[in-house]
């Protein structure tokens, strides 16, 4: 297993770099944003909670997690959230903390409620750290499309001034930050929800920000994931055996492994049933119409995500033949 351990270093080009961004970002429009408080997970480590909803101008795509670890030296925070002006109220919040400068920001993965508001942090002059594997997707069409239907669906929170931002630093294989006494061990889980998944892990509070691999009291998003890759992964974290996790949606969780069992559980689930179907060559209406779904019916987001997923996974089997 490569280990490398990432000091915290900001260069003068770094820093006038961001200087410059600085001059060029609006004023957001600033308001309490609903459940945008900093909430405190164990001793230094917060976080903020999303909505349980699809993003909408109501909820300015506030709709994931986002958490930060303050150490002696400094801050290291844990995704952007879906818009510029929450991103620049979790900024606030996290002034409002700790007088500890912000250091470092690590992306879980690049879907857009987690980073359309690393603009913010990156004018602040905060580092982001991302899994390379993040560069293809940022240099792809689908990510432009994406944030082009953003600006429309979005607006005003997502407008033209809303930018795609890439990694400082971009690591491969799993890596140690060591900062103020801390250690946070970033692991790669992908490709799994996405194939640049990141999983932090802070060691002396034994709590694990687990991005989208885990979420919490809804049904998760599936998208184009490697649902094999992600059931895989979270046998994984099921053997770290953390205290707490701090999901990619959701409340924290203080009984971890059975919430990392519901959202493996619910994948397998989908890969049992639409794969029977896409062997049978059964279309895929009459297998969905015929899949018994009570198991998950009763979580949020069930009627906006779950066909979809179905859907998705179908896709997926027939591919891969099995």
């Amino acid at each position: 297993m490569h280990i490398q351990r990432i000091p915290y270093v900001a260069s003068r080009a770094f820093v006038a770099w961001a200087g410059a961004l600085a001059l060029l970002l609006p004023a957001w429009p600033l308001r309490a944003a609903p459940g945008l408080q900093p909430r405190a997970v164990a001793p230094g480590v917060w976080f903020v909670q999303g909505e349980a909803a699809l993003g909408s101008p109501a909820n300015r795509n506030f709709i994931s997690n986002a958490a930060f670890v303050v150490t002696g030296d400094g801050v290291v925070v844990i995704d952007a959230l879906g818009s510029p002006a929450v991103a620049e109220e979790l900024l606030q919040a996290i002034r409002r903390v700790t007088p500890q400068p912000v250091r470092q920001l690590i992306v879980t993965h690049y879907h857009a409620d987690h980073v359309y508001g690393l603009q913010v942090f990156k004018a602040a002059g905060v580092e982001v750290v991302a899994h390379r594997a993040a560069r293809e997707y940022l240099g792809s069409d689908a990510a432009q499309r994406r944030l082009e239907a953003s600006r429309q669906e979005l607006a005003p929170w997502i407008g033209p001034q809303t930018v795609l931002v890439g990694a400082d630093r971009y690591i491969d294989g799993d890596t140690v930050v060591e900062l103020g006494g801390e250690r946070l061990h970033v692991r790669h889980a992908g490709p799994a929800h996405t194939p640049e998944d990141l999983v932090v892990f802070a060691e002396r509070a034994q709590v694990l920000f687990a991005g989208d691999l885990v979420f919490r009291g809804r049904i998760p998003f599936v998208g184009q994931a490697d649902s094999r890759g992600w059931t895989d992964a979270l046998d994984r974290l099921i053997a770290l055996k953390p205290r707490l996790i701090v999901p990619g949606h959701g409340p924290v969780s203080a009984d971890p492994v059975p919430d990392l069992e519901l959202t493996r559980s619910y994948l397998l689930y989908l890969r049992q049933r639409m794969g029977e179907a896409a062997a049978q060559l059964e279309p895929f209406d009459e297998a969905y119409a015929r899949t018994d779904w009570r198991a998950y019916a009763h979580l949020p987001l069930f009627r906006a995500a779950n066909r979809i997923n179905a859907y998705n996974t179908y896709l997926l089997m027939e591919q891969q033949g099995r």
